[in-house]
């Protein structure tokens, strides 16, 4: 856990990378931006998992993951059937910041309420919505005030009326307890400075035997101390990602049984890769992209070659369950 100071300093660079991601979808209802990516780093490619496909990403953009082959497609069609994808707008699909799809292990039943973890331009709350009608209710929870108003703005579109996206941060849920039947997250919890306050407030708003379904970004070991001190990096997920062993052991911590990772999924990047031959995104706190030999050039001084991502960073698809 870090102190106070840094916790703010860490959402603080958060909240700027992903506010200028979010204004690069406000204000258009045509065609995208031509490259709106995400926070960039390192990631896993696909999982053996159902519909997670192709290369995945960190919290990856929304053309092309941070540290993939050439060539990749839109992170959203990575991780998304075709069927769950259709329907949704660009400003959805290409806001899509996700390293999985939560909504495939998550078993959702009509009636049910669901609450999203960092919820980004809502593509999980949208197609959470879709499984829990009729009746249910999902709720999107946000730090970012322009990741609100970019996913208030899809619902009105798509005139989607069963969710509710809300201003707050996951370390102190603004809901009742016991008010949620499944909590879901996409490559979002890692980004908390305070996991522990994370999974406990998660449990707390859980009802009994309420489920925890998350995609999120671990590592194989610890860190080099550079990437565990830039912001850029933390923004980019990669910094704040911790062991496996932790993540799983700080879950339990917090109260949860049933403590199950359902794939864990590598880079596609083989052994002998070079640099040229990865495609690097590397996005810094203000929402500036660094691509090609400048984003080459940040992380081989902080110390990271393409070896070391395809064997240290991982997404896992992770289930747990509050006791009834």
């Amino acid at each position: 856990m870090t102190d106070t100071h840094d916790e703010e300093r860490i959402k603080s660079a958060v909240r700027q990378a992903y506010g200028g991601i979010a204004r690069r979808f406000t204000g258009y209802d045509a065609a995208p931006p031509a490259q709106a990516a995400a926070p960039g780093g390192c990631c896993g490619s696909s999982a053996p998992a159902p519909r997670d496909k192709g290369q995945s990403d960190c919290c990856g953009p929304a053309r092309g993951s941070c540290c993939e082959p050439q060539g990749a497609t839109s992170a959203a069609a990575s991780y998304y059937s075709a069927t769950e994808l259709d329907g949704l707008p660009e400003t959805v699909t290409d806001a899509s910041l996700g390293c999985g799809n939560p909504i495939a292990i998550a078993e959702l039943q009509p009636g049910e309420t669901v609450l999203d973890l960092g919820s980004g331009g809502g593509i999980d709350c949208f197609l959470a919505a879709r499984q829990v009608a009729p009746g249910g209710t999902v709720i999107g929870l946000d730090m970012t005030p322009e990741m609100i108003k970019l996913a208030r703005r899809n619902a009105k579109k798509m005139g989607v009326t069963n969710v509710d996206f809300r201003f707050g941060e996951m370390e102190e849920i603004p809901l009742p307890d016991r008010s949620v039947d499944v909590v879901i997250s996409n490559c979002v919890i890692n980004l908390s400075p305070d996991k522990d306050a994370v999974f406990r407030e998660v449990l707390r708003v859980l009802s009994p035997g309420g489920r925890m379904n998350v995609s999120d970004i671990v590592v194989d070991g610890d860190l080099p101390r550079s990437i565990r001190d830039n912001l850029d990096a933390w923004a980019s997920c990669v910094a704040g990602a911790l062991d496996e062993a932790e993540y799983l052991s700080k879950i339990r911590a917090a109260g949860f049984e049933d403590v199950q990772v359902l794939s864990r999924s590598y880079t596609g990047i083989s052994e002998a890769a070079e640099w040229e031959d990865v495609q690097v995104l590397v996005a810094g706190p203000d929402g500036e992209i660094a691509q090609g030999e400048e984003a080459q050039a940040l992380l081989t001084e902080a110390g990271l070659s393409p070896h070391d991502l395809a064997h240290k960073v991982a997404s896992v698809k992770v289930r747990a369950r509050k006791p009834a």
